[in-house]
């Protein structure tokens, strides 16, 4: 596998490809909303429901494209905000899991999930738009959570919580958070990060491996269940937290590195380069199957180890950017997408999830962003 990133290929797929796609295909014009999912010839599949968290993750993903300089961008932006906006239950409520194509509720429950890519839907219109809007869309969105689901040690996933507690959604809500900030300079988000942030130091991570499972006083869940580590989100984790010291000043390079060293030893198939969906804190594989998003989480954190210490990120950001672009995203259809491999290599995919835009999109124009510093290493 070539040792070289393919910046021009990542480029083009991203804004040539992808992004013209989605914007006209993965819209649907009847129902004002955005696809969630589409067939391998582009096809818009109805799903039966449209999840909030799609929603939330599209209107970021335009939204950060019209920054960019992506010229349907903002319209589309306008158009996650509005669709946010027409979701909102109410300060009770808040958002729902689901709906249907006309609107009506199909799970209404409370998911701490689904709120942060509420949050940072709306965080990134904010970054694009400057508008008033988004911005008291984003005080909704922390009002509820802050309200309805805040613990004595961090937040519930859901409401009624049921099952273990959940590691996930707080790093999604601190990655929103943090958008937020950065958005807006005010103190409340900053806050709720800096929460989180001690919530991770304290309970989440041991040093080596966070996992994913807790009872409700963060204690690693009992059996098998709190053995259980995903190595994408180990490297999710460390992008994140990185993002947090920029913005702060304070040191998470070694929380990173950790997470990154773990991560890189036992999830990272040596021969594949593939980042595997589940293995147990002692190293041992359990799902070596591998989607696409721990894949572009991989190049996030090397990214962000690159910026934090000079670290060269050259090896493991060639390796994951060869992997998506010749087998994940080398579909008969450019923009579209491979969601899942075997462990033994075979495509397991049925659709194209629009969920997993997110993931390659940031990704990939995190590698663009950083192209002059990482190729002046090799002048």
């Amino acid at each position: 596998m070539s040792s070289a990133i393919p910046f021009d290929e990542i480029q083009r797929w991203t804004f040539d490809a992808a992004l013209p796609l989605w914007a006209e295909a993965g819209y649907d014009l009847q129902s004002q909303r955005f696809v969630e999912k589409l067939d391998y010839s582009g096809e818009p599949i109805d799903a039966g429901f449209h999840r909030t968290r799609v929603t939330g993750r599209q209107t970021y993903v335009f939204s950060h494209a019209a920054i960019l300089g992506w010229e349907q961008g903002m319209t589309l932006s306008a158009e996650g905000a509005r669709q946010l906006d027409e979701l909102y239950l109410g300060p009770d409520k808040g958002w729902p899991r689901t709906t249907d194509r006309e609107g009506a509720v199909l799970d209404g429950t409370p998911d701490l999930y689904d709120l942060a890519f509420v949050l940072f839907g709306y965080a990134w219109r904010h970054k694009a738009a400057r508008d008033q809007e988004s911005r008291a869309g984003m005080h909704r969105a922390m009002d509820f959570i802050d309200t309805h689901l805040r613990a004595e040690n961090g937040f519930w996933h859901e409401l009624p919580p049921e099952g273990w507690r959940l590691q996930n959604p707080h790093m999604h809500l601190l990655e929103a958070s943090l958008v937020s900030y950065e958005a807006t300079g005010e103190t409340r988000f900053l806050a709720t990060a800096r929460e989180l942030v001690t919530l991770f130091r304290d309970k989440l991570f041991d040093g080596a491996t966070l996992a994913e499972y807790f009872d409700a006083d963060w204690n690693r869940a009992e059996g098998r269940d709190g053995q259980l580590v995903e190595p994408g989100h180990q490297l999710e984790w460390a992008w994140i937290l990185v993002q947090y010291g920029k913005l702060t000043g304070e040191d998470t390079v070694a929380l990173a590195e950790g997470l990154v060293r773990f991560a890189e030893t036992h999830g990272v198939d040596p021969q594949t380069g593939r980042t595997m969906q589940v293995v147990l804190d002692d190293g041992a594989a359990v799902d070596a199957g591998a989607r696409t998003w721990p894949n572009t989480e991989r190049i996030k954190a090397h990214l962000a180890l690159f910026e934090a210490t000079g670290q060269d990120p050259r090896a493991a950001v060639a390796v994951s950017s060869r992997l998506l672009l010749d087998q994940y995203l080398n579909t008969p259809i450019p923009g579209l997408w491979l969601e899942r491999f075997t462990a033994e290599g075979e495509p397991d995919a049925d659709d194209v999830p629009a969920s997993t835009l997110y993931h390659v999109f940031l990704a990939f124009t995190e590698v663009l962003r950083l192209q002059e510093k990482i190729e002046a290493l090799g002048r």
